[in-house]
């Protein structure tokens, strides 16, 4: 059976480098080009050069009519400019990894699969979550459809240095980075927009404000998060809550267990673990920020919206040591 032919444009960065890896191995989908103007004729093993000996693909500035889908892996701001200086077809599944169409404007809707599979399903735009985004709305979604929250979230963060992107920074750079950790953005992350447009449409009457600290983490890629919350409940009703609510999830698994980011990193999966103590309901999640924060969530994605397994080519290992 032939495969469905798919592109990448913006697909010289971490975001974009792992959907190359993801769709290389895919079941049902091939690559039929990659773009990117930065590194036009050269192959993309040259620059993903985990790559060598898997892919003869070369970087193109041209895009190419005929595809399915068409996955946006550009920096955030460009996506927009992009879709305004190229015509896309209404009939190609275009799914965009950047914040620009998060709050669902023009056409695109927000696909987190876990909750909104009825709008994936159905639309040709689909805007992927950000990562952080990703792990804070799937931790806390099942206490706000059952309407726990009455007071505002507490919820700290930690992710690796690959969230910053490729181009070099001052807080990325190696030197800084190693053997530090620092707080930054405090209570005014960019993905609190969404997490709040996304806890509104799950519970329309919730009103409260998720209060969060992000960290920059001495490490390449991860997500860690834990939110907090008064609770009066058991813990036994908790994750009986939790687990009916994600008991069709193919990524999204509750663990008795603590966590620990080794366990999900090279995954598209997000663990979570539940505690009751001193009146609090904690909630800490982990999700790998490159795969479930982003490529993978994409291709999850994809999959959902053309009917096939929502695994297929997620089918993942962590490395754990």
């Amino acid at each position: 059976m032939d495969k469905l032919k798919v592109g990448i444009v913006g697909a010289a960065g971490y975001a974009g480098g792992e959907l190359i890896r993801l769709l290389l191995h895919h079941p049902k989908a091939e690559i039929d080009f990659v773009l990117s103007n930065s590194q036009n004729g050269r192959k993309v093993s040259e620059v993903h050069t985990d790559l060598i000996g898997e892919t003869d693909l070369m970087f193109t500035q041209s895009l190419k009519v005929g595809v399915r889908v068409i996955f946006l892996a550009l920096p955030h701001g460009r996506s927009q400019q992009f879709l305004q200086e190229n015509k896309i077809a209404d009939e190609v599944l275009l799914i965009d990894l950047s914040t620009d169409f998060r709050n669902e404007k023009e056409g695109f809707v927000y696909g987190l699969s876990e909750f909104f599979p009825k709008k994936v399903k159905s639309s040709k735009r689909i805007a992927n979550p950000g990562c952080f985004a990703t792990a804070i709305e799937l931790a806390l979604a099942p206490a706000i459809a059952n309407s726990w929250v009455k007071e505002n979230i507490h919820v700290s963060g930690i992710t690796g240095s690959t969230g910053a992107g490729i181009i070099p920074s001052d807080t990325t750079h190696f030197s800084w980075r190693n053997q530090n950790i620092s707080a930054y953005k405090l209570f005014e992350h960019q993905h609190l927009h969404e997490i709040k447009q996304t806890f509104t449409q799950i519970n329309s009457d919730f009103t409260k404000d998720v209060l969060f600290v992000p960290y920059r983490g001495n490490f390449s890629r991860g997500i860690l998060t834990t939110a907090y919350f008064p609770f009066e409940g058991m813990l036994n009703i908790a994750k009986k809550a939790f687990t009916d609510f994600y008991e069709s999830s193919a990524f999204v698994h509750i663990s008795d267990e603590p966590i620990h980011l080794k366990q999900v990193v090279n995954t598209n999966k997000c663990l979570l673990h539940l505690e009751v103590k001193s009146g609090q309901l904690i909630i800490t999640s982990i999700i790998d920020n490159l795969l479930k924060g982003a490529a993978g969530q994409a291709v999850q994605n994809m999959n959902l919206h053309l009917g096939w397994e929502e695994n297929s080519g997620l089918q993942l290992k962590a490395t754990v040591y």
